[in-house]
């Protein structure tokens, strides 16, 4: 007859393993800055960061970025200084077309979205993006803009490229978008 020790060691190495995967967790979120303007970001992991000239219209735009890969997904913020409203919301229209471009056939849905402390003009505005192919990655945008005191507009693009494994991983990374 098995000793009561025996019948527990199945249990208590089970236990144990996920004990230590606790310690060891994909989604190791923290609070990351963005560009200089305040903006405070919520990442999974240690941000990658990178400035590149990105083509909105008939312009090309310095954008500076933070982001990471884990769990299955990419998470990334690109942050762009435009002089005035009129300036950021053309910018902003331009990268949300350019953003669709590349998304080709994936059907997608826009929708008005809420940012706490977010301008109006530009408002924010949410896109939801599922390709049209079997196991290709769907993407999440958020696009949203602040308005400065010496009249300059910081504007964001919040990307969440790809299926997390922690299905809440993409709503605490919106969540935690944080304007000062």
């Amino acid at each position: 007859m098995p000793s009561s020790d025996s019948r527990f060691r199945p249990l208590l190495a089970a236990a144990a393993a996920l004990v230590l995967a606790a310690c060891s967790p994909t989604f190791n979120w923290r609070e990351v800055p963005v560009a200089d303007d305040g903006l405070v970001v919520l990442l999974p992991c240690k941000p990658d960061r990178a400035d590149r000239a990105l083509p909105l219209g008939a312009e090309s735009v310095q954008v500076d970025m933070a982001g990471c890969e884990t769990g299955g997904a990419t998470f990334a913020v690109a942050h762009a200084s435009a002089s005035g409203p009129a300036q950021a919301e053309a910018w902003l229209k331009a990268w949300r077309a350019a953003t669709r471009s590349q998304l080709g056939e994936a059907q997608m849905t826009e929708a008005p979205a809420a940012l706490k402390r977010a301008t109006a003009v530009p408002a924010p505005v949410r896109l939801d993006a599922q390709p049209p192919r079997q196991g290709a990655a769907p993407v999440q945008v958020l696009w949203f803009a602040q308005s400065k005191k010496d009249g300059s507009v910081s504007l964001y693009q919040a990307t969440v490229l790809g299926r997390p494994s922690a299905p809440e991983a993409a709503n605490t990374f919106f969540e935690g978008l944080r304007l000062p």
